[in-house]
Formats: C-alpha cells, structure tokens, sequence
C-alpha cells in the first residue's frame, strides 16, 4: 500500500473535517482549511499516487524547465507541458476573467521574469532601471548545489520564488513559494511550502515534482534522499473537484513506485527523459478543470 496515498486521504479527510467554503478571485468556489503538512519518507518509494494516474511526463518537464530557467510556453508546450497553457506575463497580458482576454493569455509565449525557474536560477527586481539588471541576479540553485558540496551542515540552503518586488510581472505568482534543503547525518531532507493549495489537481503534481527534485539533488551531491515535507498555507477543494475526490478516496491503493535515473551528471545538464518510474501501477486517471 502506498503510504503516499495514505497521506493523501488523511489530508483529504482533514480538510473535508476543519474547512469552510471560501470564495476567490476564480468565481469557483472552495472548502478550505490552513496548515496542514504531507510527509513521506523516500526509503518507502516514490511519492507517485496511485489512486489516480501521474501525468508524470509533465511533471518532469515542468521540472527540467525550472533548472534550466525557462520563460517560455512554447519550451513546455513542444515538450509535451500544457501545465501554463493559460497563463502569461500580465504585463504583456493583464490577467482577467474575461474569456477572450484568456484567449489572449493563452497566446501570449512569455511567462515573465518571475515564474520559478527565473526565481530559481536568476532572483532580481525585474524593476530595476539599471542596465541589463537581468545579469545581476542571484542563482539560488546553483548556490544550494555549492553548499550541499562544501558546507552540507549549512542551514541556510533556500530557495524562493517569492519575489515580492516583482509580483506584478508574474503570470501567477508562485503557489508553492520556497523550499529548504537540510542535512541529517548521510540523509538529505526537502521542505516545500505553498501559499495556495488546489488539492485535487495541483497537490499530487507538487508532492512529485519536489520528490523528483529531492532524487536529483540527493544524485548531485551523494546524500541519501530522506525525508520529503509539504507545508500547505491556504489548502482547498474547488467545488467542481467534489465528485472527483469523492471518487478518488473511494478507490484502493497500489503499492508504490521507484524512481530510477539513466546516465546522471549533473542537475544542471538534466533532461526529463533521463528519469522513470519504475513498476508504477495506478488506476486510471481523474479529469478535473482547472480554475484560472
């Protein structure tokens, strides 16, 4: 049985159990509550649930994207990625409900200087009037690579997305905000946080993808991938996500994958094809509309 899954229907019932409807910017209702945390060791397998098929090409993409920096849609798009079809950098396309200005979003290529992978790999204000301010910024990656390598003790390897002075160029600003890399003895920890949660469609993706990134940071710097830890803020149901989940949590659970990596050597120089899951079983996958 997969533990992940386990966890997955703990939270369910949690916040099915403390929350209350909310209304939001989308006009879709949710029940949400506050504060809970997934946690999932990955001595037990990866964390790929098994009630609902893993899209998990898209997670790898996504993922390899955010390494490399990407600001492009069309990059995720030619990969196979649809995850940011519906967004775009709100200065070139101001965010709107209306649908024919989410037609425009839609078209429009460039996600802007703030979503995770530019955070990641080159944290600037994109305000800033000096020249080519771009070149200035800091790779927080790069930097968490260097201390796992020379100070793994450090309790200092983090990295945000957050980047308040740049909110009004993010095609959505981030949902999952920043995560911590720590060291315990041979075992390499990664916590995540997100302020927004949309539990049915967007939680499963997350929960793989920083596992995904913990198996390759754990390659990089020789440490033993442990413990994986998700701490949510706002954690919600969107209403047209009920029968869905009511589905989901009523099915069985399969045990759970491996993760294997052909040909590493480096996070930098990855490519989503590299990586596997390895005897991964599930039942068939669950539609749902995202709320844009």
């Amino acid at each position: 049985m997969s533990k992940a899954d386990a966890e997955y229907k703990r939270i369910y019932r949690q916040i099915m159990r403390e929350g209350a409807w909310k209304d939001n910017r989308t006009g879709v209702r949710t029940i949400a509550t506050t504060g809970l945390t997934f946690t999932h060791f990955m001595e037990d397998g990866f964390p790929a649930l098994t009630t609902k098929k893993l899209f998990y090409k898209a997670v790898k993409v996504e993922l390899e994207g955010f390494i490399k920096g990407i600001t492009s849609k069309k990059w995720f798009q030619d990969r196979g990625c649809r995850i940011w079809n519906e967004w775009c950098n709100p200065q070139k396309v101001p965010y709107s409900t209306d649908p024919e200005v989410q037609k425009q979003m839609a078209a429009e290529d460039d996600l802007g200087p703030c979503i995770y992978g530019a955070a990641w790999r080159n944290f600037h204000d994109p305000n800033a009037c000096y020249p080519d301010a771009k070149n200035y910024g800091i790779d927080q990656l790069k930097g968490i690579v260097d201390a796992l390598k020379t100070n793994p003790n450090d309790r200092r390897m983090i990295c945000m997305a957050w980047n308040p002075a740049g909110l009004k160029h993010a095609a959505l600003p981030p949902c999952h905000f920043g995560f911590q890399v720590v060291v315990v003895g041979n075992r390499l920890d990664l916590i995540w946080s997100q302020r927004s949660a949309d539990f049915f469609l967007g939680v499963p993706f997350n929960i793989a993808s920083y596992a995904t990134l913990l198996h390759l940071l754990s390659l990089e710097s020789g440490f033993k991938a442990g413990k994986l830890t998700g701490n949510f803020g706002d954690i919600h149901i969107y209403e047209n996500h009920m029968d869905a989940l009511d589905e989901q949590n009523s099915r069985s659970m399969f045990a759970a994958p491996k993760i294997n990596t052909e040909d590493f050597t480096s996070i930098f120089n990855w490519e989503a094809g590299q990586t596997k899951l390895v005897d991964y079983n599930s039942h068939s996958a669950i539609k749902g509309t995202v709320a844009v």
